[in-house]
């Protein structure tokens, strides 16, 4: 069953956070992760939200999501970003 992964950012250093898109996209590939929608602008029909755009990715299941999370090759790439970005990220299946 599919899964997705959402990442909603704050970037103070947009050109350094570009390195770790740079590196991070082709590294979400090889786990079978598709990029579905870069800096979506959210719309609020209820509720709220801060504003911020989401980049969201498709990934085969959620075991494919926490096989690249937790992959010991990541951990160069997320220290791409460290200190020039602020995340949130979700994880769900779909159902």
């Amino acid at each position: 069953m599919p899964a997705y992964f959402i990442v909603q950012s704050t970037i103070q250093d947009a050109a350094q956070y570009q390195k770790y898109v740079q590196a991070v996209v082709p590294f979400i590939a090889s786990f079978g992760g598709m990029l579905v929608a870069r800096r979506a602008k959210v719309e609020v029909l209820e509720g709220e939200h801060d504003e911020r755009p989401v980049v969201m990715f498709e990934f085969p299941n959620m075991e494919a999501i926490h096989a690249f999370w937790n992959s010991p090759d990541y951990v160069p790439i997320k220290k791409l970003r460290e200190g020039i970005a602020t995340l949130n990220i979700w994880a769900f299946a779909s159902s």
